[in-house]
C-alpha cells in the first residue's frame, strides 16, 4: 500500500454563530493514500468547507489529529503551518483567485515567490506548466483577456508549479458551462492516473464526484458513507 498522505483521527470544530454552537465536525476519521483521487460530497452546512479548511491547513480543529505526510500538522504554529502550505499543498477555488492585474505567466510564478525560487528558475518553471496546461500561446495574457476555462487552467498551473504533494480543489467547476467543466474534470483525472497526483475534491455536485476513484459523503459534520 502506498504511503498516507492524509491521516485524520477525531477530528471536531465547533464554532459560536450568533451564541448557538455549530457542530460543524463531530468525529471525522479519514486516511487518503498517496496517489488517491477522492470527492467529499454533501449538501450546503454539512461541514465540507471546515474540514477543507483544515485539511489545507488554513484552520485548526478543536478536538483530534490530523497528519500531513507523517507530519503532526494540528501541533504546528502558524508560520510553519504557512510554509506546509506552500511546500505541500495545491489549491484550487471555484472563483480561479488569479491575480487581475498580472499576466497568466506572473500569476504561476507567484508562490515561487513565495518559496524563495530565482527568478530565472521560477519562470522557467511556470512557463513549462502552463505549456504542459495548453496555454502556451495565453501566458502573456491577463485574466480578464482568458475565457474561464482558461483561467482555471492557469489556477491550476499555479497550484501545481511548487510540485505539491496533494491537491485541494474546492467547488472547482462552480462558475463553468457542462463542457467546460468536462474539460477540466478530465484534466485532473489525467494528472491523478498519468502523474500519481493525490486530489481531495469538495462538491455538491453528483456528476463531478463521480469522475472521482473514492467518494464520501459527509452529513452534519459526520462522514455517512462511502461511494
Amino acid at each position: 500500500m502506498s504511503k498516507e498522505v492524509i491521516n485524520i483521527q477525531g477530528l471536531q470544530k465547533t464554532y459560536v454563530l450568533d451564541g448557538v454552537q455549530v457542530h460543524a465536525l463531530q468525529g471525522i476519521d479519514l486516511i487518503v493514500h498517496q496517489g488517491e483521487y477522492l470527492a467529499i460530497m454533501g449538501p450546503s452546512g454539512s461541514g465540507k468547507s471546515t474540514l477543507m479548511n483544515i485539511i489545507g491547513c488554513l484552520d485548526v480543529p478543536d478536538q483530534g489529529s490530523y497528519w500531513l505526510n507523517g507530519q503532526d500538522v494540528t501541533q504546528m504554529p502558524s508560520d510553519a503551518l504557512a510554509q506546509i502550505r506552500n511546500r505541500e499543498l495545491g489549491f484550487v477555488f471555484q472563483n480561479f483567485n488569479l491575480l487581475a492585474r498580472t499576466s497568466a505567466l506572473e500569476n504561476v510564478e507567484t508562490p515561487l515567490i513565495y518559496a524563495g525560487i530565482g527568478k530565472a528558475e521560477r519562470r522557467r518553471r511556470a512557463t513549462d506548466m502552463l505549456l504542459r496546461l495548453g496555454l502556451g500561446e495565453r501566458m502573456y495574457h491577463m485574466p480578464n483577456q482568458l475565457s474561464g476555462g482558461q483561467q482555471q487552467r492557469v489556477a491550476i498551473a499555479r497550484a501545481l508549479v511548487t510540485q505539491p504533494s496533494l491537491l485541494l480543489a474546492d467547488e472547482p467547476t462552480g462558475n463553468m458551462d457542462t463542457t467546460t467543466s468536462a474539460e477540466l474534470l478530465s484534466l485532473l483525472a489525467q494528472l491523478n492516473q498519468e502523474d500519481g497526483l493525490t486530489i481531495v475534491l469538495i462538491t455538491h455536485e453528483a456528476d463531478v464526484a463521480a469522475r472521482a476513484q473514492r467518494r464520501l459523503i459527509l452529513i452534519d459534520g459526520r462522514l455517512e458513507g462511502e461511494q
